[in-house]
């Protein structure tokens, strides 16, 4: 698997937190994204939405991640279903909020 190489840390924060800025470049996207542990980019993906939608984070990670899911191959129709799954076990209006955020990307030129 290509190593994934992430800016955002070192663009937004390397000035304010260098070492924090350091583990979202170098290690969480540097070695987890880009680990050997037989998840597929698409997988890892699914993943992250699921796991952000889950805990509340509707902010720009969970667009930036719904948007690198689509970037990786997760279709409209799966990114619906998966968080029509989701809204059951982690809740509507988490869901809703996930959804409207999906259906901007997915639906973007």
């Amino acid at each position: 698997m290509p190593k994934v190489t992430i800016t955002a840390g070192h663009d937004e924060m390397g000035s304010f937190a260098p070492e924090f800025a350091r583990l979202n470049d170098d290690v969480l996207f540097g070695e987890v994204w880009s680990s050997e542990c037989g998840l597929s980019m698409r997988d890892r993906c699914i993943i992250t939405v699921s796991a952000l939608m889950s805990s509340g984070i509707l902010d720009s990670s969970l667009r930036y991640h719904i948007q690198n899911a689509k970037n990786n191959g997760v279709s409209q129709d799966e990114m619906v279903g998966i968080l029509t799954q989701l809204a059951f076990y982690a809740g509507w209006p988490k869901a809703w909020a996930a959804m409207r955020m999906a259906k901007e990307i997915y639906f973007e030129a």
